[in-house]
Order: C-alpha cells, then structure tokens, then sequence
C-alpha cells in the first residue's frame, strides 16, 4: 500500500500550522522540508484541509496543496491571492483508475491538462517565477514513476519553487 495524503505548500514568514486557515487541524500538520525565499512544505495527516485560496489571502502568497493517493496519482487545488483558485490532477490515467468507482473521470473533477498548465504559470508569475506552461503540462500528463510522491516535487520545480 502506497502513501495517501496531504503535503501542504507556501510561502510565508512563520509556519503555515500557525495560519488562521489551518486552525482547526494544525495539530496535523508535521514540518516536511523549508525551502529558499520563505517557501514551506508541510505534511498533513487530516482527513481534509482548509481552502488554500484562504491560506493565499492570509499569506499573501500563492499556496496549493497536493493529495496524494496511494502513491499512484495526486490531486492538486492551488491559489493565489490575485489569480484565484485552480486545481488539477498528477497521472491523469491512475486517477481515472480511482475515480470510476464512483462513475466519474478526470474531467468531471479537474481543469484539463493545458488549462491547469496555463493556470499553473499564472500562479508561478504570482510568485515571481517565470515557468513555460508547456512544461508543467509535461508533468501534468506524466505518469507516477516511481511514485507520485516524487511527481508532486518534480511539479513544484517546474512552478519554480526552489528546491531545499
């Protein structure tokens, strides 16, 4: 059995488990890994967060969160505090796996790849990286090998978040 959940992503001057929108389950998040201008990785134990387009707003800065599940694909909801929220998934073809279950596809649920690559970029200017949405399109349609925990990093480079 793979990994199922949470890795929380910000930016701001204190932790994020000290952020208004994570009040109510702050005692669930665990400090994954700091990165350079302020950027913050959390790991979230919860069954659900809160919104990342309040956690943009409070922080001032674009914020997403990725759910992992299974280790075989992850959903993504990000925002920016100008740009709005958006949302998209990591191996289309594995979530397509987990959601037929339930009678539902990809597209039923996230923006099609192009369109979350467009988004994507946006939210990176926010940020003050300049990335080609051609690039995160890459990732977006890639598949999880090895695994979707190092699929979810290889999307945050391509946003432009420094690495640690």
């Amino acid at each position: 059995m793979g990994f199922w959940g949470y890795y929380v992503v910000g930016r701001a001057q204190r932790p994020l488990s000290e952020c208004a929108a994570f009040e109510d389950v702050a005692d669930g998040l665990a400090l994954h890994e700091q990165r350079p201008d302020g950027w913050q990785v959390w790991e979230a134990s919860v069954p659900e967060l809160g919104s990342m387009a309040e956690l943009a707003r409070e922080t001032g800065a674009p914020a997403l969160f990725g759910f992992v599940m299974d280790s075989s694909c992850v959903a993504v909801e990000a925002a920016g505090p100008e740009s709005g929220a958006w949302n998209a998934c990591l191996a289309r073809e594995a979530m397509a796996g987990f959601l037929a279950a339930d009678g539902k596809e990809p597209d039923d649920l996230f923006l099609p790849a192009q369109d979350a690559a467009e988004r994507a970029a946006a939210w990176a200017a926010e940020a003050g990286y300049t990335v080609r949405a051609a690039d995160v399109a890459a990732v977006l349609n890639a598949p999880a090998d090895p695994s979707a925990e190092l699929l979810f990093f290889r999307f945050l480079e391509r946003l432009g978040i420094p690495e640690s």
